[in-house]
């Protein structure tokens, strides 16, 4: 048998787009201060980090963690060193779209998801009522220029139907796509995918999205995450998304754990000579201070490791 070598399919750069600030924080049920949370992001863009999700428009009744986005905004103009750093905010909404337009926002985000049950449960209308939603929000971004991204959740899994097919997502994501999103990250919220599922779902999106218009955003609740964006890396996927110590998880996902690690994948990348711009010291660092707030160490095993060795 000969194999054959895949170096060359393998992305030379990967685009991180960092969770931690809002992802990561936003289900913690301790509050964490918005000097917190500034000295995070300062710490995660001192790391070389360029794409931080820093917070989201979100009602303070639904997601208390957030309620400081104005706050937030105004402190982000205050950091040094921001010119070439994109800090995408969550928009559910149209009325989150113009909170964040006034706090000064250059991208946004809008999430849908590929299981009608985890739709109902996380945002209380359907996959096509919730693409409706988005179209004010798309035609107020395209008249002030402003960025959207968009999310797919439960990619590979939903907890309330278990499998989910490619299909589905494809279909999530054309329409998201159609819209004007100019990336669409797919998300495995609940952490159940393995790496030929994983394949199988890209290789159903990348017919209707270019392949370089999809990100990975994958949690890490059965310890598949890396070799499911390793498997994603061979096709030509080379966005990820991950959160610093692999803080975070889903208020409507039972039983998902936090996004994978950006340790790990930072450690990972290296490893096979991808390019990042990211220092893996430093962000041990910025995660080893977020994860002192919270009163627990990192989880990432990259991270521990290198501790454990200095």
């Amino acid at each position: 048998m000969v194999m054959v070598s895949q170096e060359n399919i393998l992305p030379t750069h990967v685009k991180i787009v960092e969770m931690g600030p809002r992802d990561g924080l936003q289900n913690e049920k301790q509050p964490v201060s918005t000097e917190v949370k500034l000295e995070l992001i300062k710490r995660l863009m001192d790391a070389g980090e360029k794409h931080i999700e820093a917070t989201a428009f979100v009602s303070p009744k639904w997601v208390p963690q957030m309620a400081d986005h104005n706050e937030i905004m105004q402190g982000l103009k205050t950091l040094d060193n921001t010119d070439d750093v994109m800090f995408p905010v969550l928009t559910p909404n149209l009325r989150g779209f113009e909170g964040a337009l006034t706090g000064g926002a250059k991208e946004v985000a809008v999430f849908a998801a590929a299981s009608e049950s985890f739709s109902q449960k996380n945002i209380n209308c359907s996959i096509a009522e919730s693409i409706e939603r988005f179209k004010p929000v798309m035609d107020a971004a395209k008249e002030n220029n402003i960025l959207v991204r968009g999310y797919v959740s439960c990619v590979l899994g939903c907890p309330f139907e278990g499998h989910i097919a490619p299909e589905k997502v494809a279909e999530v994501a054309k329409a998201l796509y159609d819209l004007g999103c100019y990336e669409i990250s797919l998300g495995d919220t609940i952490g159940t995918g393995t790496p030929s599922k994983a394949q199988a779902m890209i290789k159903e999106v990348a017919k209707y999205v270019p392949i370089n218009h999809l990100a990975c955003h994958f949690h890490d609740t059965y310890g598949q995450a890396l070799a499911n964006l390793y498997a994603c890396l061979e096709l030509g996927v080379s966005t990820i998304d991950s959160s610093v110590a692999g803080i975070g998880g889903c208020p409507y996902a039972p039983g998902a754990t936090g996004n994978v690690a950006t340790e790990d994948v930072i450690y990972m990348l290296n490893g096979l000579g991808i390019e990042t711009g990211i220092d893996i010291n430093k962000l041990v660092d910025a995660g080893v201070f977020i994860s002192n707030e919270l009163g627990r160490k990192p989880v990432s095993n990259a991270a521990n490791a290198i501790l454990t060795k200095r």
